[in-house]
């Protein structure tokens, strides 16, 4: 285990085509009908939270081998597809059309093939009726020619929200699945940036002097937060809050100690298998995962596993401050070492969660104080765009520096990222309890891997101390607190 030391953390924004959402709830079964022959569409929503859900889609071909295809619905309440996997979408006011990937474009006889959506709705979500695979309508004949099978639709899969669903692909799809449309108002992220700030919202639990190191997630309508813990005797633990509605019931939430250290978290639900992933530093590897269906318990969490088994050089902590997003086809890594540079891995959707190896690649190189930890990466909502803020340390304390890029595997540009222009620092943050901006997660709507931020509505959950805290480094009195963005 590396000993403990000054941290920040690095967030990435990420607008490029990351088609992959969805958010972990109560399984909601839909009332379907099956086809008589010909074809059958099995449609669920697997998970729902108010504005949202999660679908997914099974074909079953009982005609003539399909060689390419394209399914159609209406939705009924004015409900939007805004990403999807495992196809291609567009949509036209109720009206939506999917089509194959290159690598799922055959439905051989009894087969079937899968796809699976992020959707919102509106006051409800009734399901499709009117399948047609292909231009032919459900419950068509056996032995429809091969270019006009016909679907119908079922009832959802008895399954609980732990089973992984059906649309996550057997292995890496050969392209990237095509972008699809979001829905509601867009705005662009400001060049120049102005916060208001809370106080610090909660103090730790007797025993403990230190809260630090934030993730956070919306689901169903309530904040869940995990973090670091330190206690009087300088030792690192982690714990989860109780979840609660609106930031200032934090104070109130209960802070339960995890079983197993899960130091500097990173959460998020994994739609394509249908299971929360929380990832942390310190173990038998550099960095570690854990999976649950209840992201709300804090000991409901497996067996760790390793997340990353590589070293760097020029590092005296080594790989630390770990975040994950994915973009549709593949999930990456980034992380820090408290050198100055900033470090990526990959792999393919169909291996996650599972172990990144030693591989990785440096992508960003500046002073330490410049890049110094702390990693978050972002879809940006609305634009082809990733955004990464960095914890640094400044002349007045920690704050974060802020950079663009186009995807994921791309370079990255400065966005708000100096003493003078910062993405979050005591100077623009409306800050009066802390000079220090650090170790912080932008708040997410949507809890899914693609870590999709609403840059028209963005709040950043950071740790802030009381000016002139001189204790050991482990013994500091990190607070949380959140900053809204001022437009």
């Amino acid at each position: 285990m590396k000993l403990p030391r000054f941290r920040s953390r690095v967030v990435a924004v990420c607008t490029a085509a990351l088609t992959v959402a969805g958010a972990a709830a109560v399984l909601t079964a839909n009332t379907a009908a099956q086809a008589a022959a010909g074809c059958r569409v099995d449609y669920a929503v697997a998970s729902s939270w108010p504005g949202g859900f999660n679908a997914s889609v099974t074909i079953t071909n009982f005609g003539d081998a399909v060689n390419g295809w394209r399914l159609t619905w209406s939705f009924s309440a004015g409900q939007t597809v805004t990403q999807l996997w495992n196809g291609s979408v567009s949509q036209s006011g109720s009206q939506v059309t999917v089509t194959n990937a290159g690598y799922n474009s055959s439905i051989s006889t009894n087969g079937n093939t899968a796809f699976g959506f992020l959707g919102s709705w509106n006051g409800s979500n009734p399901v499709p009726t009117d399948f047609a695979l292909n231009g032919t309508t459900c419950n068509g004949p056996v032995g429809r020619p091969a270019s006009t099978p016909s679907s119908g639709r079922s009832t959802s899969p008895s399954g609980s929200p732990s089973s992984s669903p059906s649309s996550s692909p057997s292995s890496s799809p050969s392209s990237s699945p095509s972008r699809s449309s979001s829905s509601g108002p867009t705005c662009s992220l400001p060049s120049t940036y102005h916060w208001s700030s809370t106080g610090a919202l909660t103090n730790p639990r007797s025993g403990y002097v230190s809260l630090k190191d934030f993730t956070t997630v919306t689901y169903n309508g309530k904040h869940i937060v995990y973090s670091s813990d330190v206690n009087t005797g300088g030792s690192y633990g982690s714990m989860g809050f109780s979840s609660f509605t609106n930031w200032s019931d934090m104070g109130s939430a209960t802070q339960t100690p995890m079983n197993q250290g899960s130091v500097a978290p990173t959460l998020l639900y994994f739609a394509p298998k249908n299971i929360w992933v929380l990832a942390s530093e310190w173990g038998s590897a550099p960095f570690m995962y854990t999976t649950s269906t209840d992201p709300t318990n804090a000991n409901s969490w497996g067996a760790r596993q390793p997340l990353f088994t590589g070293s760097i050089s020029g590092s005296s902590t080594g790989p630390i401050d770990e975040t994950l997003i994915g973009d549709g086809t593949n999930m990456y890594l980034f992380f820090a070492g408290d050198n100055g540079k900033i470090y990526r891995s990959s792999m393919p959707y169909s291996q996650f969660p599972g172990n990144f190896g030693s591989n990785y690649t440096q992508i960003m190189s500046d002073s330490t104080n410049n890049l110094f930890e702390a990693v978050q990466v972002y879809k940006v909502q609305g634009h082809n765009q990733c955004l990464m803020i960095v914890e640094a340390i400044g002349s007045q304390g920690r704050y974060f520096r802020s950079y663009t890029a186009s995807s994921l595997s791309g370079s990255w540009t400065p966005n708000a990222a100096s003493d003078s222009n910062p993405f979050a620092c005591k100077a623009n943050s409306g800050a009066t309890w802390t000079i220090d901006i650090s170790h912080g997660d932008l708040v997410r709507n949507n809890p899914d891997q693609t870590m999709t931020i609403d840059p028209c509505n963005m709040q950043l959950l950071y740790q802030g101390m009381a000016p002139g805290s001189n204790q050991s480094y482990n013994l500091l009195p990190w607070r949380p607190g959140v900053l809204t963005l001022q437009r």
